[in-house]
């Protein structure tokens, strides 16, 4: 995982924008920002996934309550 500072290093180095990123990811420039900001909690949902594909944190290793949401059904 890296801090705020370090993904926007790596862009600078990688010669790429944040908004180009975004496009590429299909993300919503300003959702990305809060993000990187801190901002937006990022715990769930488009958030954590945008902070999950920027480096910012670890992938999920499992999903703990989806068999449960899907025996229910």
């Amino acid at each position: 995982m890296m801090t705020a500072n370090q993904v926007k290093a790596k862009f600078e180095a990688e010669g790429i924008s944040v908004a180009e990123w975004a496009r590429a990811k299909g993300y919503n420039l300003r959702t990305v920002y809060a993000v990187l900001s801190g901002r937006r909690k990022s715990q769930r949902g488009i958030g954590h996934q945008i902070a999950v594909d920027l480096g910012l944190k670890a992938e999920p290793k499992k999903l703990l309550f989806r068999p449960l949401v899907n025996a229910a059904e």
